[in-house]
């Protein structure tokens, strides 16, 4: 057995637990998991999840994407989000320039950021039939 053969979860480092939690559970509607003392882990489909754990020198010092969603129908899921105050990000770079609503069409697929309170950046993706 390797590695491809487990499960794989993101993890997002956060300055203010608390904070956080009002976030992934108010705002994405994340229904809280396992609670350890300094994290917690937020299970999606397939038995992937998200485990966001008190790290305040770590929390939001990468400008990458760390986690991703990929969701059925992405305006949908857009206008949900929003509905709950979620905030997209606008890109215009080499590569990724998202409309007005923050957007990117790539044809094969279609992206959306945002990030959490802490500056973590995570995708909503629908790929193309």
């Amino acid at each position: 057995m390797g590695l491809s053969d487990c499960n794989v979860h993101a993890l997002l480092a956060v300055s203010d637990l608390d904070r956080a939690k009002r976030f992934y559970e108010h705002q994405l509607g994340l229904v809280r998991g396992e609670e350890e003392q300094e994290g917690v882990r937020y299970p999606c489909a397939d038995g992937t999840q998200i485990f966001v754990y008190l790290s305040p020198d770590n929390a939001g010092k990468s400008p990458a994407t760390l986690a991703g969603w990929f969701v059925d129908d992405l305006d949908q899921m857009m206008d949900e989000l929003a509905s709950r105050g979620v905030v997209f990000e606008q890109y215009d770079q080499p590569g990724i320039k998202t409309d007005e609503r923050g957007v990117f069409d790539a044809g094969r697929f279609r992206a959306a950021w945002i990030k959490d309170p802490d500056g973590n950046t995570m995708a909503l993706t629908e790929l193309s039939h």
